[in-house]
């Protein structure tokens, strides 16, 4: 439907916009309700930006908000400037600048801290606002006398003083915000955004630098609320305190539940509602102060019943729809017909970063050890790997091969020791710049983009490669990235889901999420890939699968594997070095380790005669 009508939603809204005011007064809006639920709408853009696709609880969108309205209306107030677009976007400006500064403290947190920074800020603002800065922002009176917008045409000027020409100024400038909110979230940049919410860690680890896209997109979210807030300011004629306020974050925070988070209209139905609501129960009902229990009842009952708010009712409505229809489609012989997935070979081979030499040794580990306090959960490690080499670990449970591996991949940092790759000292990288480089891993228990697709998955993945660790391409065509679809598909192909591309994750089987798990790992085009138990929890069937697959990646990288299924790993590694309690027991071929008396032993529990 996207790529048959391209611009089908922004039609739609102009559509929704133009019919709105002729619409909603026989429904009960007032003209001020109406041009308010605009002004709502356009800040929750912001948030749901946030929130809804980056999955950061902000409780200090007031700040931004008041911050960029009271900007505004000082300029036009207290200052000789008449331009009112002028000063909305310097007002703009300046509830971005002090959303980076804010960015940056408050983002060193994560979850319920980050949430009670931005609490503490919101009261921060609304302290200063009320106190110190009293004499600039009007204090409890705020700024009156804010005129209302005019356009300067040369020939003419345009005012908005009336509701319906208001009501226009308004539209258009929501509709100028969506837009851009729209190709926000389908650009590339958008993509990460959505991994950052779905699973922060693997988005780090596929290469992003997850802290300056959350630092980014809390700028656009201060922007977004500092503009509606000098917006505010030009409709009402005054610049109200009340913008400042923490019931402003919850109310914002609460329309955009109402509405639906990371649906971009959410926050303009929630506003509808909300502010319907709030003028029903004071003004036709006369209600007094009740009237904010009995939303809050409202609101609670909205929030049980629609999961994913109005918007995402909607959405499911229409999805169960189409479900509907296909159900009644008989399915072809071919579509029913049982195939093994891994039958046919792969399409091709997908290239992986360059390195400086192409043969000798490819990672080198010397002295490695890892301690947690008085613990060590590796001690001493020697360890190389050739390039083109497969090398297998093996080991009981507890014998510190996950916590290898991490220093490996630089997920955390040794307590000594010294890891070298490709030539270069990486013992202190994060693994970002690891991923960056070309060395990854992928994990023991899967670590997937639940919520979306097969394809957007691995689009997540490329990204960190073509793109590099981060990119402000807000306003690009995911599909007109260089090689993105190419090396996608190749590496769908190569892990045997091309036919699952655009298939959620969480329909997937097991057998497949494990092959998905591994071509996030292969789709940064690592040089050396390590796998961490890529056979962990399948069936007899799906790890025969799974090891011809390996195989077939292997043709020409260099590959370390973990695994506790052996027989499965003698037939894959060359060599194999095995762990027993933190250090290297021995190291060897396949047939050297089976027949090691100390593995036999330690491992094996002495049945020699079965193995031999």
């Amino acid at each position: 439907m996207r790529r048959q009508f391209p611009f089908l939603v922004e039609a739609l809204t102009i559509l929704g916009l133009i019919a709105a005011p002729f619409v909603l007064p026989h429904l009960g809006f007032s003209p001020t309700t109406i041009n308010r639920i605009l002004v709502w709408g356009l800040v929750g853009i912001g948030f749901d930006l946030l929130f809804g696709y980056t999955g950061l609880l902000s409780f200090g969108q007031s700040a931004f908000f008041g911050s960029g309205g009271m900007f505004a209306a000082y300029l036009l107030t207290q200052t000789s400037m008449q331009s009112t677009i002028g000063a909305l976007l310097i007002g703009t400006v300046a509830a971005g600048v002090i959303g980076f500064v804010i960015g940056l403290i408050a983002l060193r947190r994560t979850g319920i801290y980050f949430a009670m920074i931005t609490v503490a800020i919101a009261e921060v603002f609304f302290f200063v606002e009320f106190n110190p800065l009293s004499d600039f922002t009007g204090g409890e009176n705020g700024l009156p006398g804010v005129p209302a917008p005019t356009v300067n045409l040369g020939f003419t000027t345009i005012d908005f003083s009336s509701n319906m020409s208001m009501y226009a100024f308004l539209a258009f400038w929501y509709f100028v915000g969506l837009v851009i909110a729209l190709r926000l979230v389908r650009s590339p940049f958008g993509l990460v955004l959505r991994a950052i919410r779905e699973n922060p860690l693997r988005a780090q680890a596929l290469g992003h630098n997850i802290q300056r896209y959350k630092l980014a997109v809390f700028v656009v979210a201060a922007m977004y609320a500092g503009f509606a807030g000098g917006l505010l300011g030009l409709m009402q004629g005054f610049m109200p305190p009340d913008a400042f306020m923490f019931a402003t974050s919850g109310e914002i925070v609460m329309q955009t539940a109402i509405g639906g988070a990371g649906t971009l209209f959410g926050p303009l139905l929630g506003a509808a509602v909300w502010l319907y609501l709030s003028d029903f129960f004071q003004t036709t009902l006369n209600l007094g102060a009740t009237w904010r229990l009995i939303l809050g009842v409202v609101f609670v009952l909205l929030v049980v019943f629609l999961r994913h708010g109005l918007a995402g009712a909607i959405s499911d409505g229409y999805a169960w729809m189409r479900r509907g229809k296909k159900g009644t489609q008989q399915p072809s012989v071919a579509s029913v017909a049982p195939r093994n997935p891994l039958a046919s070979p792969p399409a091709g081979k997908m290239k992986h970063k360059p390195t400086k030499s192409k043969q000798g040794v490819l990672l080198s580990a010397t002295g490695l050890t890892k301690r947690y306090g008085g613990l060590a959960a590796n001690s001493d490690i020697d360890f190389s790997v050739d390039h083109g080499e497969i090398r297998g670990i093996i080991g009981p449970n507890g014998a510190g091969k996950s916590t290898f591996f991490k220093m490996l991949t630089c997920e955390v940092e040794p307590t000594a020791g010294k890891i070298i790759f490709d030539g270069r000292d990486i013992t202190k990288m994060g693994v970002i710049d690891a991923c960056q480089m070309g060395l990854t891993k992928s994990y023991q228990i899967n670590q997937l983009f639940e919520k979306l697709t097969v394809r957007q998955n691995l689009e997540i993945a490329v990204l960190g490669v073509v793109r590099g660790k981060f990119k402000l391409d807000m306003f690009k065509n995911l599909h007109k990235v260089r090689k993105l679809d190419e090396q996608v598909e190749g590496t769908a192909a190569l892990v045997h889901l091309s036919d699952r591309l655009d298939a959620a994750v969480s329909e997937l089987a097991y057998g497949e999420k494990r092959r998905l798990e591994i071509g996030l790992a292969l789709a940064t085009s690592p040089s050396l890939l390590l796998l961490d138990e890529p056979l962990a929890g399948m069936s007899i069937q799906e790890r025969v699968e799974t090891v011809a697959l390996l195989k077939a990646i292997a043709e020409g990288r260099t590959l370390i594997v973990i695994d506790h299924d052996m027989d499965s790993l003698f037939e894959l590694a060359g060599k194999i070095t095995v762990l027993q309690e933190g250090r290297v027991l021995v190291e060897g071929t396949s047939d050297e380790i089976k027949n090691n008396p100390l593995v036999q032993e330690a491992y094996l529990g002495g049945v020699h005669e079965e193995m031999v």
